[in-house]
């Protein structure tokens, strides 16, 4: 209501309650259109007084539901970051199960499996490019003595200390793996049966000066190697090529041992 609605309403208020007119003949129905117009007014305000207090229910309604909303939010991304998180630790974790699936547990080397994924891949990639592979199976000689003279623990020392020159000595893209027990396998991508032969030499001549300490003793451990080194021949499978190493190494076993001999073709 605006002022001069309010002004109009104090004049009818004043001329109703003027004695001489309460006998005039408009002084009822102004007396009843002026309270019929109060009681709607008093109705109006209490309308005014409910959709003021609905609005402000719903404005605090729309205020919790945003707030609901906003920590509903942060929790999602909180768990988002979790399950990124736990995602990443996963894939971790499986990395770590694949890589110690491919690895040798006490030297660090490539174990059988991994060899033979490595082989498998580079048989075909070499027969693509007319390259040249040579495979080396190496063997410590009279491991089994070391270990009944020095204890287990002094084997393991030798193991680790062999598997260490060896990836020391390697080329870059060489690789070397322990095959089982004692033995060993060298994979030499690019090399021909006379270089790999040259290589190996060089590699079993080092190996006689190691010297490896015995495990509670004030001795030193002298070790020597036994090689055979065949190269994969086209059209040939690696597993074929590793059984020729194999039986070069044995030749090599029988000749008197810390020799390598060569695969026939």
């Amino acid at each position: 209501m605006n002022q001069r609605e309010r002004e109009l309403l104090e004049e009818v208020a004043d001329l109703l309650a003027i004695e001489e007119y309460r006998g005039h003949r408009l002084h009822s129905a102004l007396q009843r259109l002026y309270r019929r117009h109060l009681a709607q007014q008093e109705r109006l305000e209490r309308l005014v007084t409910i959709a003021d207090g609905f609005q402000k229910g719903a404005q605090q309604d729309l205020q919790e539901t945003r707030q609901q909303l906003e920590r509903q939010h942060r929790r999602q991304h909180k768990l988002s970051r979790i399950a990124d998180g736990f995602q990443d630790l996963l894939h971790e974790r499986n990395q770590a199960l694949r890589d110690v699936s491919r690895q040798d547990p006490l030297t660090g080397l490539a174990n059988r499996r991994c060899l033979h994924e490595r082989l498998e891949g580079l048989t075909v990639g070499t027969a693509r490019q007319s390259g040249t592979l040579s495979l080396v199976m190496l063997d410590i000689d009279h491991f089994k003595a070391v270990n009944d003279r020095h204890g287990h623990v002094t084997g393991d020392r030798v193991l680790v200390t062999l598997a260490k020159h060896l990836m020391g000595s390697l080329r870059q893209h060489d690789m070397c793996g322990r095959w089982g027990g004692e033995e060993f396998l060298l994979v030499l991508p690019e090399t021909p049966l006379d270089k790999a032969h040259l290589l190996v030499q060089r590699l079993t001549d080092q190996l006689r000066g190691l010297r490896i300490p015995a495990d509670g003793d004030t001795l030193s451990v002298f070790i020597t190697a036994s090689a055979g080194i065949a190269e994969w021949q086209p059209g040939e499978g690696y597993q074929a090529t590793i059984e020729r190493a194999d039986r070069a190494l044995l030749a090599a076993k029988r000749q008197g041992r810390d020799r390598c001999c060569l695969a026939e073709a």
